[in-house]
């Protein structure tokens, strides 16, 4: 049987398949499908030749969810909450990150104030019921609900997150009166507390459900027509999977699905290489991403904000901490009233395209800029599918950037080069310089169509001095996806201070919270392994107001663990922001614990071996290119990658090609094709 994995991006719906039989690894890539995301899928199925009958598994992630907040696209949606709470949802915490920004606004809820609702209710912080639920008030908004013909309700009611039975016979009432309405209620994301970001992801929810429900409905029936009888699993944004019923419910867990899967997979490489820090970046079509793995463990980020901390909505469940910015292959480049070049946000994305594409696309990207320099052949692009149309792309680039500018065609084209490759650095120093790391520490590897064009120069920009290129990054999110496995993630908040809290306590709440997750995982319909938990705790000093995630024992019943709990938070409080204090007391705030459902996956696919020189059959027509603005174009040797054998050796400047992608070298940098096909690149000039 078979197993895969289907990753939709901006531009293009990228397919991985594992044979369990052969161990072979094999992939399919098609232009996404804006209009109808099944269609992208099956396109993309088609290339790989694999019949869905023979799928036992498959794995799927998304930009359904984010692409539909971004874009205020969703449900029409209606919030319920206690009395006297109405407002949380827009005031929410009045940040202004840029004091002085006279063109900075607040987040934009995506429920309406004339749909926000208030029921009397009040269940206190212990979790005591002061005020009972007021049915017949509960009954009459949801009868105004109904009037309203929304297609969505979340339910947020005070301090639900200890005691959530009003929240649950809130849904109950509004199901009954409001037939098919998709119904959020926060408990079932958030057991935390702060009301205001509750509030936001429990509306999040509830505003992209009835959009996922119907595109995941789609999909299975689209599968099942074709033949798929096995199961279907999602990737979710913590880097790991979950089942469909469950992602129908939480459809939020697909925020970062795709970039999730990329994680996983650099977890795999990292370890193969026995790297125990490693930067992951992914450069797609539309954005590009970075995050931090440390230790062999990717970095949660603590608080999400869907659209940027800025302006975005707070989004509070476990996602891997991945730091985006809109910048792609397809990002279009423009002059403003100013005279200054900017790269995106605005992306072609796959309609209508880069011009190079010769689908309909008429504004500059970036991919056109590479293209005009020499970096990405006309010929050879998407394995010569598609033929680019150099000459439109330069004119293109000459009409929006170069004329406007006094500009010549190539130092217009390295300008937009440029700027997207300082733009990429800066996500990478936010998941690094930002959280008190440095680069200089950690091997960066690179993926995504664009990511190997792109990772030496952006490397040099943050003196990381080695960059690996895995094997398939145009595929690389969607093989990662093939080496998840089962998660879930729970968080329980639990004030105490440490000093105090009796720590059989402790104990005694971390394994019910893995019980619910161990049960979980055991209907989730797919065979596990081994199941293994992680635990954690969010810490604070006494009179902080924000805490910091640390990892715990797995057994905190004992003295000896609330001194290692303290000395680890002590630790990880000096390391992210430079001090410490060991004397002082510390609280705990919430208690976490994932427990994850290993299942069986392919492992990295080795190569056959040779020398230093790589073999003649792998070298293709030398070609000049513009590597460096400064230095102008440059004679480059170009290799087809999938001809490499382990061993060989090739410097730069040199051009390194394959089907969906191409690694550029620059001069004085040298690449190591290693066991398992990957590029290891020792980064030069740094």
């Amino acid at each position: 049987m078979k197993r895969i994995a289907v990753d939709i991006g901006g531009t293009f719906t990228d397919v991985a398949v594992f044979d369990e039989e052969t161990g072979e690894i094999t992939s399919g890539k098609a232009l996404s499908t804006p209009t109808d995301l099944v269609d992208g899928i099956m396109h993309a199925m088609d290339r790989t030749a694999v019949a869905l009958r023979d799928v036992a598994l498959a794995v799927h992630g998304s930009t359904i969810v984010i692409n539909a907040i971004l874009e205020r696209a969703g449900a029409k949606t209606a919030l319920v909450t206690t009395q006297g709470f109405r407002d949380i949802y827009e005031i929410g915490r009045i940040n202004r990150p840029e004091s002085f920004n006279l063109f900075f606004r607040k987040h934009r809820p995506l429920v309406p104030r004339d749909l926000i609702f208030e029921v009397p209710e009040r269940v206190l912080a212990d979790g005591s019921i002061e005020t009972p639920l007021d049915e017949d008030a509960a009954r009459a908004v949801a009868r105004r609900i109904r009037e309203h013909g929304v297609e969505a309700v979340a339910v947020l009611f005070l301090h639900s997150y200890r005691e959530p039975a009003h929240e649950r016979r809130m849904r109950e009432i509004v199901e009954e009166e409001v037939p098919g309405v998709f119904v959020s209620p926060s408990y079932e994301l958030s057991r935390e507390y702060r009301e205001y970001e509750r509030t936001s992801t429990a509306a999040t929810n509830a505003y992209v459900g009835p959009i996922v429900n119907g595109y995941l409905g789609a999909l299975s029936k689209r599968l099942d027509a074709g033949g798929f009888s096995g199961s279907l699993m999602i990737m979710q944004s913590s880097g790991g999977l979950t089942d469909v019923e469950t992602a129908r419910r939480q459809c939020i867990q697909m925020m970062e699905s795709g970039p999730a899967g990329g994680v996983v997979g650099s977890i795999a490489v990292a370890d193969a290489l026995g790297l125990e820090n490693a930067i992951c970046f992914d450069m797609g079509g539309t954005t590009a991403k970075a995050c931090v793995i440390r230790r062999g463990i990717p970095d949660l980020s603590p608080d999400y904000f869907a659209g940027g901390y800025n302006e975005g909505l707070a989004v509070r469940i476990p996602v891997l901490d991945i730091k985006e910015v809109g910048t792609g292959g397809g990002s279009i480049a423009w002059v403003d009233e100013g005279a200054a070049l900017h790269v995106g946000p605005q992306s072609a994305g796959a309609v209508p395209g880069p011009v190079s594409y010769g689908t309909g696309g008429t504004q500059p990207t970036v991919t056109d800029a590479n293209v005009t320099l020499g970096r990405i052949s006309g010929e050879r692009f998407f394995g010569g599918e598609i033929q680019l149309a150099i000459g439109a792309a330069a004119q293109a680039i000459n009409a929006v950037v170069a004329t406007p500018l006094g500009l010549e065609s190539d130092r217009a084209a390295s300008g937009i080069v440029e700027i997207a490759e300082a733009s990429m650095a800066n996500a990478v120093r936010a998941v690094t310089t930002e959280r008190g790391l440095d680069p200089r520490d950690f091997t960066m590897i690179a993926y995504g169509g664009g990511g190997p064009l792109h990772a030496s120069a952006v490397a040099r920009e943050l003196t990381v001095g080695r960059v690996v290129i895995p094997h398939m990054p145009a595929h690389f999110s969607a093989f990662g996806m093939l080496l998840a496995d089962l998660r879930r993630d729970y968080v329980q908040t639990h004030f105490r201070f440490l000093a105090d809290v009796p720590m059989e306590e402790l104990e005694a709440i971390y394994r019910e919270l893995e019980a619910e997750g161990v049960a979980a995982l055991e209907t989730a319909g797919v065979a596990v392994q081994e199941m293994t938990t992680l635990r954690a705790v969010d810490m604070r000093y006494v009179g902080q107001e924000h805490a910091v995630a640390i990892a715990v024992p797995a057994n905190v019943a004992g003295e000896d663990a609330r001194e290692s709990i303290k000395q680890t938070f002590d630790a990880e409080h000096d390391l992210r922001f430079g001090h410490g204090a060991p004397d002082e007391p510390a609280q705990l705030v919430s208690l976490r614990v994932s427990v994850i459902g290993k299942i069986n996956k392919p492992g990295l696919p080795a190569i056959a071996s040779g020398g230093p020189t790589p073999p003649a059959s792998a070298r293709r027509a030398d070609r000049e290119a513009v590597l460096d603005a400064a230095v102008g174009p440059v004679f480059c040797t170009v290799y087809d990658r999938d001809l490499l054998v382990a061993n060989n050796v090739i410097s730069g400047p040199a051009i390194i090609e394959e089907p969906a992608s191409s690694t550029v070298l620059h001069t004085g940098d040298v690449a190591t094709v290693n066991e398992f096909g990957q590029l290891v690149i020792d980064v030069g000039s740094i």
